[in-house]
């Protein structure tokens, strides 16, 4: 079910390559032209497009007029969420909060002498759209991804924050999410998924407004969207499967290890779980629990979503076998996981050697799931290796940052000759002349 592979080898090697493959980056090719023409579609009919194939593929009967959710349907939504789990979300909520606080910006001048003021003038963005998947038509809502979407675009001062999710078969919205909405102060939800959700938010309706900013993970649809409309509205990332590399030495528990790789796998087929160790005996006992947690040990039944496990595990799970740490560092800045798990004996010292990661989880017990739900950062993480040059979802996602350049009179007339000179190699003769004639009249 999941080989255990020399590394390095010509087996690592072949392994790598269909990894670095599996991205929805390349398989959103084969689904551009459809993107393309519900993009077309929604720019030319507007809500006529949005309602046609909402209806065609999650509310047979939607309508223009219930495309919002009533705030009377947040309220009574509200009152039938347990509040011992609304408590739940207000912690995690609280401490996403205290998390992406730390990430606000503020703006700054310099002043040089003789007449010189520089600065960077930070500001949020006016609008923001928050995407969040219905999951398995709407009933397990991903009240996470609207968390981690949401709160950094407050902190960051935006001021007109949105929802679109897609709704169920009869068009309700899982209570969960408009609950969630509610407490986070955000009254406007749409009715809408897939890439003509993030089509129209991103051009606007006749009823829905058109935002500055679109976040929030989504099926290869979204995604495809979201890299097409790139550009025209701004985007946190494109995320394809998820991913998690565990690294491991002897020192680390086996069941641990087989458990967070099993909560990536559950996530899709195309997900990856990966196990990086310098003990062959923990690489064999993680793949024997694997197998007995799959089928239950030792929660007395087996995962729900076994069938989606295997297929992960099957193409995309793996334990590499290395010589030293130094090669699992190696190997782990040459994947560039979403997220790295180090279950090693001191993974403080260890930590200098991970170049990149979309996040990482220090010690056996810091799971995955930690940073998921509940310790604050966010959890819309690079994948499929963009951890090279890129960044989870944050404050940053949702400002803007605005240059102020001020020159006085005695300044500008010093540089003429200088920035003329400049800009005649660039073949630039009014840029030239624009500086010269603020050196004299003619």
């Amino acid at each position: 079910m999941i080989p255990i592979i020399n590394y390095p080898s010509q087996e690592a090697e072949t392994f790598l390559k269909k990894l670095a493959q599996r991205s929805f980056h390349g398989s959103a090719k084969d689904v551009e032209s459809k993107v393309e023409e519900i993009i077309d579609r929604v720019i030319k009919e507007g809500d006529k497009a949005v309602i046609a194939y909402t209806r065609q593929f999650d509310w047979p009967e939607a309508t223009p007029e219930r495309m919002v959710v009533s705030e009377e349907e947040i309220e009574i939504a509200s009152r039938k969420i347990d509040p011992a789990f609304m408590e739940i979300i207000k912690t995690a909520s609280k401490n996403i909060a205290a998390f992406h606080e730390k990430q606000l910006e503020k703006s700054w001048f310099t002043t040089g002498s003789g007449g010189i003021i520089l600065g960077q003038m930070v500001s949020p963005v006016a609008s923001a759209g928050i995407y969040v998947p219905g999951g398995k038509g709407g009933n397990t809502p991903l009240i996470s991804s609207l968390l981690m979407g949401a709160i950094p675009a407050q902190i960051a001062g935006v001021q007109d924050i949105v929802i679109a999710t897609p709704p169920r078969s009869d068009g309700s919205i899982h209570e969960a999410i408009l609950a969630t909405a509610r407490e986070l102060g955000i009254k406007t939800i749409y009715r809408m998924g897939s890439a003509w959700a993030i089509a129209a938010l991103a051009f606007g309706t006749e009823s829905i407004r058109k935002v500055d900013v679109i976040v929030g993970p989504g099926n290869i649809y979204v995604t495809t969207a979201k890299k097409l409309l790139s550009g025209v509205v701004g985007i946190d990332i494109l995320a394809g499967p998820s991913e998690i590399l565990v690294i491991a030495d002897q020192s680390a528990d086996p069941d641990y290890i087989a458990a967070d790789l099993l909560s990536q796998a559950e996530h899709d087929p195309m997900a990856s779980a990966m196990l990086i160790t310098t003990s062959k005996k923990l690489a064999e006992d993680t793949v024997k629990s694997i197998t007995s947690q799959i089928d239950g040990a030792p929660f007395w039944s087996p995962l729900p979503r076994k069938d989606v496990v295997l297929q992960s595990l099957n193409n995309y799970g793996v334990c590499f076998l290395v010589d030293s740490l130094d090669m699992a560092a190696t190997l782990a800045n040459r994947i560039a996981p979403e997220h790295l798990e180090l279950h090693i004996n001191d993974p403080w010292k260890f930590i200098g050697h991970i170049r990149s990661a979309g996040a990482i989880f220090i010690g056996q017990f810091t799971p995955e799931p930690v940073g998921d739900y509940f310790a604050g950062p966010n959890h819309v993480l690079p994948t499929a290796g963009t951890a090279r040059f890129s960044s989870a979802l944050g404050v940053h996602t949702f400002l803007r940052k605005t240059s102020i350049i001020y020159y006085s009179e005695e300044i500008t007339r010093s540089c003429v000759d200088d920035i003329a000179q400049f800009a005649r190699m660039e073949g630039l003769e009014a840029h030239a002349r624009s500086i010269e004639i603020r050196a004299k009249k003619f």
